[in-house]
């Protein structure tokens, strides 16, 4: 494994892992109120294009991360929106 791909995988776990405190928390107490409903719909957006952008360049460490990321801000967007 060269240099730059193993660098690829240890921010793919920093922003991944960075993540996952946050959804925890939403799932375990339901409570999104301080928690921007429109930077949420961007950031699940942005990682919908940027895990698109790494499947058109066949780029794994950029799959991995913003699909995995997509996945956990938008358990947190869909709580937030939930009535």
């Amino acid at each position: 494994m060269d240099t730059a791909l193993l660098v690829g995988y240890l921010a793919s776990i920093c922003s991944v892992s960075s993540f996952v405190p946050q959804v925890c928390k939403v799932v375990k107490t339901n409570d999104t109120r301080a928690i921007s409903t429109g930077m949420y719909c961007l950031t699940v957006a942005g990682f919908a294009l940027w895990t698109t952008f790494g499947i058109m360049r066949a780029e794994w460490p950029i799959i991995l991360t913003n699909s995995a990321c997509f996945l956990l801000s938008l358990v947190i967007l869909v709580k937030k929106l939930k009535p």
